[in-house]
């Protein structure tokens, strides 16, 4: 698996994100970072908005929502074998995590990790892939509980890469000041982690 890692959208590495895109092209955009949401107009707006972005480089995205397998992981498995992408959007990570939980797809992705893949996402599709996600509870609300309130919050991460994301750093984005007391929680408690400003990109083949 192949990483392609954005702050926001699709970064400014577009070119290098068409060179890495495997043989099968069929994406599963995975929109559920905004479940919190209550404006659905909005969320189809900016889902709309991703997936154009998306076939601009060639991928054919189709929406994956994580909620459609809630306690169903071994149909989700045998689903996201069809895909040659994955593409996780940004939004709140602990929204993110409790759907990968809930859906099994945690576990999935780990499984997933030695196949001819590219997983590609930015802000929370991105932060959810650390060893951890404590301290980004300074950006991100964790009392925001769109599956029910009895959900418990997930702290651990997806373990996929080795160090935490602080996105939106020093960008014009409503989050940036959020990223600066990240960084001091980050660094007070010895926790390996990268800056990435709005256009930013991480690449790990």
């Amino acid at each position: 698996m192949q990483f392609y890692l954005s702050s926001l959208g699709l970064g400014r590495e577009t070119d290098k994100l068409k060179e890495m895109i495997p043989a099968n092209k069929l994406t599963a955009y995975i929109p559920n970072a905004i479940d919190y949401s209550a404006d659905i107009s909005r969320r189809d707006k900016s889902n709309n908005q991703d997936m154009n972005d998306l076939r601009s480089v060639g991928l054919i995205p189709e929406i994956l929502d994580l909620r459609d397998y809630f306690g169903e992981k071994e149909s989700l498995e045998r689903l996201l074998e069809n895909y040659g992408v994955i593409w996780i959007r940004g939004g709140n990570v602990f929204v993110l995590r409790q759907a990968m939980k809930l859906s099994g797809f945690d576990e999935i992705i780990k499984r997933l990790r030695n196949k001819d893949m590219l997983y590609g996402g930015y802000s929370a599709g991105v932060c959810v892939l650390s060893p951890s996600i404590r301290g980004l509870e300074l950006m991100d609300d964790i009392s925001q509980k769109p599956y029910g309130n009895n959900v418990e919050t997930v702290w651990e991460g997806l373990g996929l890469i080795d160090f935490s994301v602080i996105p939106h750093y020093r960008s014009d984005h409503p989050e940036t000041a959020s990223a600066d007391p990240i960084v001091q929680y980050f660094v007070k408690n010895g926790i390996p982690f990268r800056t990435m400003r709005d256009g930013d990109v991480i690449i790990i083949e």
